[in-house]
């Protein structure tokens, strides 16, 4: 589906941008924290959203959606 592939792709497009953000952070301890924290929470989103692909049942596919956009919500906190 188009709809599916440009979510998909705009979510690649957000963890690139993110990883560039981390990279650019200050190399001290808090700088560290975050960087860690906000590259596993946003990289996390696309992977939870490619997991919900495969899921075995509309259930789990909810489920799956729902710990991206926790995992989304969390990153851009």
């Amino acid at each position: 589906m188009a709809g599916q592939r440009k979510l998909e792709e705009r979510l690649l497009d957000y963890s690139r941008r993110v990883i560039k953000l981390v990279d650019a952070l200050l190399k001290t301890l808090v700088g560290r924290r975050i960087a860690d924290q906000l590259l596993r929470s946003a990289t996390s989103a696309g992977a939870n959203y490619e997991e919900a692909q495969g899921a075995e049942s509309k259930e789990d596919f909810t489920h799956k959606l729902q710990i991206a956009l926790k995992e989304l919500c969390e990153s851009g906190y």
